[in-house]
């Protein structure tokens, strides 16, 4: 599989840690150039000083994609020093977590506001510019098994990503003459410093023997499929939604 991106130019959202930071490397390591968006600046710019330093491009940049009117100059600015966008990562996200009944307003809202308003307007705006440079571009949406499987707990968190994941599938519609492929990856669990403390407690220990393999996923178990879908061979691929889940959302365990 051709995952060769020398000369493209890729925006990764929520690029501070975790799965965003990984994927960046990821694309910088295949000759992307990488901007990076996140709120803790001071995490992005030592990412892009790593990138640089082992040869690639990168620039970082602060970005709340809950606030979507600062998304389209977000874009404008990485056009201007890095060249047209040709690969948007729609990884920035929040847990949403809480029982129906406890959850506030204002965390739902804001679940919503980061993974269902900052996907869409980041995938609008980065298509925009990618139409208007005649662009036959990339939008990989990070959705989570919770986009098809209930996680309990989180209502809020899987409302969002289930919206994620039909976004995807709507918007590839849409844009599927301009020669933009969008799609969506799933990831199941894997292990970052936002869960961290949760498996080694008797509830962790419980879940993970719940999962088919009784086994946390590495962050390495999702590179190929992603290198698919941000690379040459999506070509003939958008408005699929892929998981890539160690068998975590099948039913039954123990």
């Amino acid at each position: 599989m051709n995952t060769d991106m020398t000369g493209r130019v890729a925006v990764v959202t929520g690029a501070s840690g975790g799965l965003g930071a990984h994927f960046a490397r990821l694309l910088s390591a295949n000759g992307a150039a990488v901007a990076l968006t996140a709120r803790r600046v001071d995490r992005i710019e030592a990412l892009a000083a790593e990138l640089n330093a082992a040869g690639g491009r990168a620039i970082a940049l602060s970005l709340d994609v809950a606030e979507a009117e600062a998304i389209g100059p977000a874009l404008d600015r990485i056009q201007a020093e890095l060249g047209p966008i040709d690969i948007l990562v729609n990884n920035a996200g929040i847990g949403g977590e809480g029982l129906a009944l406890d959850v506030s307003i204002e965390d739902f809202d804001a679940t919503f506001a980061v993974n269902v308003r900052g996907t869409f307007f980041a995938a609008r705006e980065a298509a925009r510019r990618m139409i208007a440079a005649g662009i036959e571009g990339r939008i990989v949406n990070i959705g989570s098994i919770a986009s098809h499987t209930v996680l309990p707990g989180l209502s809020a968190y899987c409302g969002s990503k289930a919206a994620v994941a039909m976004l995807t599938r709507s918007l590839a519609r849409e844009w599927a003459r301009k020669g933009i492929a969008v799609n969506a990856l799933c990831p199941g669990y894997i292990e970052t410093a936002i869960n961290d403390a949760w498996w080694p407690t008797e509830g962790g220990q419980k879940q993970l023997k719940g999962f088919p393999r009784r086994r946390l996923m590495d962050a390495t178990d999702l590179d190929m499929a992603f290198l698919m879908l941000a690379g040459p061979a999506a070509r003939a691929m958008t408005g699929s939604v892929i998981t890539v889940d160690d068998g975590q959302s099948l039913p039954g365990g123990g």
